[in-house]
């Protein structure tokens, strides 16, 4: 796995699909390796039905299924952003919330948050509901919101890219997602603001087809603020209290006559907070994802 970079063609005609196909076919002599199939299904909370408990907005959750994973974003409007919380106050108490604005998760198997929120018997009802015929047919409460169903393709030994339409719950279509992942590189730093990587739009332009007017956008994070989102106190803890023993070993050592240059010692990780590696690029992915589809309100 490797970095990667997204694209959404919003006014993608309805053989967008077959065109983008016959395109990496014919020019970049691509290989059909599967489908691409990806569901997202939304929640919102009911804690404004309760007596006597008036919420000015209901919390949000929207879950992404990939393969075998579903990528969870949790939003509370009424929770602070770290941003929002100053890391050196005047008095010098720092404030810990329990939870910020946006919550992450990653659970497995698929349906695992459903049988989760029935089992707690949580406040939480699904956006889209399904009929009872429906409900017979899939075992389960509720269907997805919508879908993206493609096609997957190689780009010699580089580079996979992934097509799909956006097909909402009632079949209509809106646009399409594109996403070319560069297999050698697990991540890429990129000069742009955005976390754009010009070798990556270069590519996912190449396999458009050449149609006048076609409204494309990239779907993008920076590594700063990726690495940011996925801050976690406890870990932010382990790391300092890492540095601090390595610190005391560097003072007891210096004491005995044995010194160490640089930090070169200090315990280092095979990848990277934020490197596009294993389920961290379904992640990423998700994400991005989630984010361009909320953006424009069709979640």
């Amino acid at each position: 796995m490797g970095f990667t970079g997204l694209a959404r063609w919003l006014n993608a005609p309805p053989n967008g699909l077959q065109l983008i196909s016959d395109n990496i076919f014919r020019n970049h002599n691509g290989v059909y390796r599967g489908k691409w199939y990806l569901t997202v299904k939304s929640f919102r909370s009911t804690l404004g039905q309760i007596p006597g408990f008036n919420i000015p907005s209901e919390r949000i959750i929207c879950a992404l299924t990939m393969n075998d994973n579903v990528f969870v974003l949790l939003e509370d409007p009424l929770a602070p952003t770290r941003a929002d919380i100053s890391t050196n106050p005047p008095d010098g108490n720092v404030f810990q919330p329990t939870h910020y604005r946006n919550t992450f998760l990653t659970l497995s198997p698929p349906g695992a948050l459903e049988q989760l929120l029935s089992q707690l018997k949580a406040r939480w009802v699904p956006v889209r509901q399904s009929t009872t015929s429906n409900m017979a047919q899939r075992g389960q409460g509720t269907g997805p919101q919508l879908v993206i169903e493609g096609h997957v393709f190689a780009i010699g030994s580089d580079w996979i890219v992934r097509v799909g339409n956006v097909i909402l719950a009632g079949g209509a279509v809106k646009g399409m997602i594109l996403e070319a992942e560069y297999l050698p590189l697990p991540t890429l730093k990129s000069p742009m603001a955005d976390g754009t990587s010009e070798l990556v739009s270069n590519l996912l332009i190449s396999v458009l087809p050449n149609i006048k007017d076609a409204r494309t956008l990239a779907i993008a994070i920076s590594d700063s603020q990726w690495e940011d989102f996925l801050w976690d106190r406890e870990d932010e803890e382990r790391e300092q209290e890492l540095k601090a023993d390595f610190q005391k070993d560097v003072e007891k050592h210096a004491a005995d006559g044995v010194h160490y240059y640089g930090d070169e010692e200090l315990p280092m990780k095979k990848n990277q907070k934020g490197d596009w590696t294993g389920v961290d690029r379904d992640r990423r992915s998700a994400y991005l994802i989630i984010g361009s589809l909320r953006s424009e309100t069709i979640l």
